[in-house]
């Protein structure tokens, strides 16, 4: 017979003072030194009006990724001794500090308190939080492990420094060409946040206070079907396919920003919530769930503007998933990619005061390659 899993604490780690609209380029830098041609479109469009970045105004970084999951894991834990007792760590990040070694061990690294336990990383964008949300699950419902941590953790805001794209820049000016970078490269410079947020789980619920069980957690990839739609580390061909910074020597790698994030919005745009609605009524309906049953809606979106595109689709559908359901800080925390779900969680619960009973729907889209999660919790 399997355990019952049951999430006893959540936390989150911010790194800094929240930075406003006005303030994004002293943090990330001015490419050339100007102003972006896009910032202000793309600000209107996905309602952010703070967000944090582990920097400084010199483009220093402040937190690692690794530091940052860190942080969030300790504020789960009320002693040294608590710590000691951890079994298994699993992470999630969209782009470590470094390739080798894993995220997990860098991480771990961070926390000598602990034994010498299991770690594992995830590796993807958003819905990395939930994969590694699941092998935690998975490991404590099979009884192997009597607790874990789960840990998604987002130094992006490194990534999207202004140095990282002067050198393209230089190269398509000093050829002719227009030096204004496409909007998949620059737009997404004014959508990402950094932070961390973390989950303990546990074989048993608190003695005191509420603990969330875990229901199930869900997941589904449609890259059998659909091509690479946000990359890092690649660059697209004409045709949609990426070439590997593999492929390229290190010249290329700096001219073409290889490195930097890159989205293909017009594929974006046609898939990204039909097939998101498309999955939350599949897993539904899979675990004879009525939307009706749900009482709260944590939805991870990169924009209020795809906020209003899912729930004019799921009104569409006539889903029973109302707004009036629904929870998001994404205005006020900004996009923190595999970190918004737990993020979000712990606000949601730090700030509303929820009852036994009620159950609470979270909500997670990649758009790499089009992958989606949903997981069920119920308050206990």
């Amino acid at each position: 017979m399997k355990n019952e899993v049951f999430i006893k604490k959540v936390n989150s780690f911010l790194p800094n003072e929240p930075v406003d609209n006005e303030s994004m380029e002293d943090y990330i830098g001015r490419i050339e030194g100007k102003p972006s041609r896009v910032k202000n479109l793309v600000l209107k469009q996905n309602g952010i009006k703070t967000r944090y970045y582990a920097l400084n105004k010199n483009q220093e970084i402040t937190h690692t990724a690794a530091e940052l999951a860190a942080r969030a894991i300790r504020g789960l834990f009320d002693n040294n001794q608590d710590l000691e007792s951890l079994e298994l760590i699993t992470t999630a990040t969209s782009i470590p500090d470094q390739i080798l070694p894993s995220h997990a061990s860098m991480v771990h690294g961070l926390l000598p308190e602990t034994k010498n336990i299991e770690i594992f990383s995830t590796s993807g964008v958003c819905l990395t939080s939930l994969q590694a949300l699941k092998i935690a699950y998975l490991s404590v419902v099979s009884g192997e492990k009597n607790n874990a941590v789960c840990c998604a953790s987002e130094l992006v805001s490194a990534a999207l420094l202004s140095k990282h794209y002067d050198a393209e820049y230089e190269k398509c000016h000093s050829i002719g060409e227009n030096p204004y970078f496409g909007f998949e490269k620059d737009f997404l410079r004014f959508m990402l946040s950094d932070g961390a947020g973390a989950v303990y789980l546990d074989n048993v619920p608190s003695e005191s206070g509420n603990s969330l069980k875990i229901e199930w957690i869900e997941m589904e990839s449609n890259a059998n079907e659909l091509p690479a739609c946000m990359i890092s580390g690649a660059d697209f061909r004409a045709d949609g396919s990426i070439t590997t910074w593999k492929s390229y020597d290190s010249e290329e790698i700096s001219e073409k920003s290889v490195f930097t994030v890159k989205q293909d919005i017009r594929l974006l745009k046609k898939h990204i919530i039909r097939l998101w609605v498309d999955h939350i009524e599949n897993v539904m309906k899979k675990h004879n769930i009525a939307p009706v049953e749900v009482d709260y809606v944590i939805p991870h979106v990169s924009s209020m503007f795809f906020y209003k595109e899912l729930l004019n689709e799921i009104e569409k559908r006539n889903i029973d998933l109302r707004e009036n359901k629904w929870f998001t800080n994404l205005t006020w925390v900004g996009n923190m990619g595999s970190a918004s779900i737990f993020v979000a969680l712990d606000e949601l619960l730090k700030t509303q005061n929820i009852a036994k009973g009620k159950k609470i729907l979270l909500l997670v889209p990649e758009s790499g390659r089009f992958s989606y999660g949903t997981t069920l919790i119920s308050v206990v």
